[in-house]
């Protein structure tokens, strides 16, 4: 299929407009684990994925990763081109989670473009105003929801898109994808496995009862903290009966 069939405003764009586009496109194919965008430090463009999958995430100063939003078939991702939006400070890398292909816009290109089109401007502040629902989501996940109930979600999100119970993760992934520790996952991963919600393998997690997991991991699981040497540091596992 060709990119005007992917461009979901494409026909809506005037004919000088939708030139101007094709004319300066760029079709790239990408391994697993490229870095397409990294934060203020590029200004690649607008990245349309053909087929694959893309993670944006922001980088702390300690070097911790958190995952922002993730992007799949079809998806336009706005934020690998920010430098156009001069009133948006939002500093993410995009990377790769698999083989990937996709189209890139330049941004001074699709700048020009939406300065001079209606459609392209309500297209643009759409895209905007649902990446930004992502993020504000992630905040109130963050503020509201304890972490091990973030672990089982992201558990079931993760089958649900790989469409399998048997998922190729590393406990440093789903750290950097959760925003937090290894050896914190890999305690509650083990107390999972412990209580026959998954089994544990080199580099994967088998949930064994994803509707179990939602239960347990989503309402009656208590954690414990103490605050050792500084910070905070996980200690224990209760189930609530």
């Amino acid at each position: 299929m060709d990119f005007q069939e992917y461009f979901p405003i494409w026909d809506r764009l005037a004919p000088e407009h939708q030139a101007m586009i094709s004319s300066s496109l760029m079709e790239r194919s990408v391994k697993k684990g490229t870095v397409l965008h990294n934060g203020d430090m590029d200004c690649t463009g607008l990245l349309l994925i053909k087929q694959g999958q893309l993670r944006a995430y922001i980088l702390s100063e300690e070097g911790r990763e958190i995952t922002v939003y993730r992007l799949f078939d079809r998806d336009l991702c706005l934020f690998s081109a920010s430098c156009m939006l001069k009133s948006v400070q939002f500093n993410v890398v995009i990377q790769a989670e698999k083989d990937t292909s996709l189209w890139v816009i330049p941004a001074e290109v699709y700048q020009r473009v939406m300065e001079r089109s209606a459609p392209a401007a309500n297209f643009t502040n759409e895209i905007m105003a649902a990446r930004f629902s992502e993020v504000m989501w992630l905040i109130e996940q963050i503020m509201w929801k304890s972490l091990d109930k973030r672990v089982a979600s992201f558990l079931l999100e993760e089958s649900a898109i790989e469409g399998a119970a048997r998922l190729k993760l590393t406990h440093e992934t789903i750290a950097n994808h959760l925003g937090t520790h290894r050896e914190v996952i890999t305690r509650m991963l083990r107390y999972f496995q412990n209580e026959g919600l998954v089994k544990l393998s080199r580099g994967a997690v088998e949930l064994l009862d994803s509707t179990r997991t939602a239960v347990v991991g989503l309402e009656c699981w208590s954690f414990s903290y103490a605050y050792v040497d500084g910070r905070w540091v996980f200690t224990d596992f209760q189930l609530v009966s």
